[in-house]
């Protein structure tokens, strides 16, 4: 089940088939208690399949606006970045980074972030230390009081993490996300903030009177539950096969995710000059699109990226500004077509925005490309979100082919890719079955649920 935006969703799966018996939804009920909309939801899934026995809840969460991250790193170009990608592979929304010795004003600019967990980062293994001992030393005398995680330099880690325990702070020290130049190494610091968010943000976001009970159930951010689900259609397991390269643009009401699990050709020098190794297993975050409350951000950002002239624009900002104004407005007939429109906007400047490279200015103030993701290789495109659930089939798969005919975008698109739609959203109860230790209920889930858009 997840808790979050809108609607509060839930599936009913045989535990030992893997086959999905139901679906529910239910609008997030974040006026009152968000565990009366889960409540609303199992049963509605208990009527409809009567007599099931219900043997374990599972339960991931983006309500209260999901994790909120701030980075504080070494320097932007290294270490920062490099605790930037980790967290939004853990499935947060990164709100703030800062690089570089914190001075007061440094300091100022994180606590307004508002963050739910800081991710201190610094340094490789044996390298320079000063950095994080400052930065820690200035974090733990800040009026923050959110947990802080310290992902840095091995040789200070514990020397630093005590920095912040002897002024009453939470700090929980896990293994260096930067190793070595060139050596990411994202899972202890992913699976430490998971934890965090668990015990210290969502029993105490004060979205139910039965805290204890929420974040009892909650086994991770909905967005780290998708990413894990997506790593398990890619891997698959040992009697599921896996689907290869894979893609996935999930379009929301707010914002429009993008994840992708991306097999790296070794021989391809255009990937391998950045000094933070790429994390091909991510997820990036678009605030600023979506088809309610970001519309308005959709239009500006295809403005930007040159995929609306001027009449286009204006009558699209109308229809923007409308859904803005009354997310819950609900299109039909001949402006349901707006909606497909923006949804295939904020795809494919998403899609731009996750795989293209991004410059840089270089030491002798040149511009670099750096980062990147080459996707031709891609398999297997997924669609989800209510955007594209809800849209009529031919609909949802013009959103997708846009995506993947956007040749001019500036990044590789995919070449040769089945398209199809999680009309059942089945993405992040798959990832809480991998979760919960079982993979292949979740990758059975997966094959037999993901639609494909062209039939």
């Amino acid at each position: 089940m997840d808790v979050g935006s809108t609607y509060t969703k839930g599936a009913a799966v045989d535990a030992d088939s893997g086959e999905l018996l139901a679906i529910a939804a239910h609008p997030t009920t974040l006026a009152t208690d968000v565990l009366d909309g889960l409540d609303a939801v199992r049963a509605e899934l208990a009527a409809a399949v009567p007599g099931v026995r219900v043997e374990e809840v599972l339960l991931c969460s983006s309500a209260g606006g999901g994790l909120r991250l701030a980075v504080v790193g070494y320097e932007r170009a290294i270490t920062a970045e490099a605790g930037y990608r980790v967290g939004l592979s853990a499935g947060a929304r990164v709100v703030h980074v800062a690089a570089g010795r914190l001075d007061i004003a440094a300091i100022s600019e994180l606590v307004a972030a508002q963050p739910d967990v800081v991710l201190v980062v610094g340094g490789t293994d044996g390298g320079d230390a000063d950095v994080l001992r400052h930065n820690g030393d200035r974090l733990s005398r800040s009026r923050l009081r959110c947990p802080f995680v310290v992902a840095g330099n091995a040789d200070v880690r514990d020397e630093v993490a005590m920095s912040f325990m002897t002024r009453g702070k939470q700090v929980i020290p896990t293994a260096n996300v930067l190793p070595r130049i060139g050596v990411l190494d994202p899972e202890p610091a992913r699976s430490t903030i998971r934890e965090v968010f668990i015990r210290h943000v969502i029993g105490g976001k004060g979205l139910s009177h039965r805290g204890q009970q929420l974040a009892s159930l909650v086994k991770a951010a909905t967005p780290d539950a998708v990413l894990v689900g997506v790593e398990l259609l890619a891997d698959g397991t040992g009697e599921v096969p896996g689907a290869g390269d894979v893609l996935v643009i999930d379009i929301g009401g707010a914002t429009t995710d993008v994840y992708s699990v991306v097999r790296p050709d070794p021989e391809d020098s255009t990937f391998r000059r950045d000094v933070v190794e790429a994390a091909w297993r991510g997820r990036t975050v678009e605030g600023d699109l979506g088809v309610r409350w970001g519309a308005v951000g959709v239009v500006d950002a295809a403005v930007a990226e040159r995929l609306l002239d001027p009449h286009e624009e204006a009558e699209l900002r109308v229809a923007a500004e409308r859904r803005e104004a009354d997310p819950g407005y609900l299109a039909n007939g001949a402006d349901a077509s707006v909606d497909v429109a923006l949804a295939s906007l904020a795809a494919t400047i998403a899609a731009r925005r996750h795989a293209r490279p991004h410059v840089v200015t270089g030491a002798a103030g040149e511009e670099v490309r750096r980062g990147g993701r080459d996707l031709r290789q891609v398999a297997l495109v997924v669609g989800s979100g209510g955007a594209l659930r809800h849209a009529p089939p031919k609909a949802a798969l013009a959103v997708l082919e846009a995506v993947v005919a956007d040749v001019g975008g500036g990044w590789r698109v995919p070449e040769h890719a089945r398209l199809v739609i999680d009309t059942s959203y089945v993405l992040a109860p798959a990832g809480l079955l991998a979760l919960a230790g079982r993979p292949a209920l979740g990758a059975r889930l997966l094959h037999a649920n993901l639609v494909d858009a062209r039939h």
